[in-house]
């Protein structure tokens, strides 16, 4: 695969415009109320039409139903639906018939075992995103700035493209990737100054410390 880089939970042009400058191949925006990086419809209609073309935008929801997901596609017209709740396989697969678009199935993992629950979904998502389980009363399914023991991902090889998320900043991303043998990271709170307020210096780093990563991953450096 290719390595991917996302940047998760934009909600401002200023933001995604330094996320798409910097080389980011995916941009997400989150469709969740609980979450501090929820957007309406109409922002996400206007950072759509500036991130079109430019990167694969990412729509994320949690456990929505088809009425939210058919305003959430028809403001944003993402290239990808991410589903970040306890959607069934058959729940993935039916959205991304029912949408016609790619999706990407996030998984919470803290140990060795957790990984089995991804082989359901190697046949109903496009791609699975790999997160830090969050604690048993969190409010939000990630973006909790959590990470796992990165070692758990190194031999995870399944039949979908994966990326990885939870507790990556630009001080920790070239560790992680080292790590796990990732080939695509996925962050949201690390690139933050405050909860839903994206730093665009701390976006810039992420994106050149993970490019360099997987440069040196490619070459054999660890």
């Amino acid at each position: 695969m290719t390595p991917l880089v996302k940047i998760c939970g934009l909600s401002t042009a200023a933001t995604l415009e330094t996320a798409l400058t910097a080389g980011a191949d995916m941009v997400g925006f989150v469709f969740f109320s609980k979450s501090p990086r929820h957007v309406g419809y109409e922002t996400a209609r206007a950072l759509g039409a500036r991130a079109r073309g430019r990167a694969r935008i990412v729509a994320l929801s949690v456990d929505a139903p088809d009425d939210a997901l058919d305003r959430i596609v028809e403001a944003l017209e993402p290239d990808m639906l991410q589903l970040h709740g306890r959607e069934s396989p058959e729940r993935v697969r039916a959205i991304g018939e029912r949408y016609a678009r790619p999706t990407m199935k996030a998984i919470g993992v803290a140990a060795l075992q957790d990984f089995a629950g991804t082989h359901a979904y190697e046949n109903a998502a496009d791609f699975l995103l790999i997160d830090a389980k969050p604690p048993k009363n969190a409010i939000l399914p990630g973006g909790n700035g959590l990470a796992f023991d990165w070692t758990l991902a190194s031999r995870f090889r399944p039949k979908r493209p994966w990326l990885m998320s939870g507790g990556l900043d630009p001080d920790n991303v070239a560790e992680a990737i080292a790590l796990s043998s990732a080939r695509g990271v996925d962050v949201s709170s690390g690139v933050e100054r405050a909860p839903g307020e994206k730093d665009e210096e701390r976006i810039k780093a992420f994106v050149a410390a993970a490019r360099s990563a997987f440069a040196r991953a490619a070459e054999g450096v660890p």
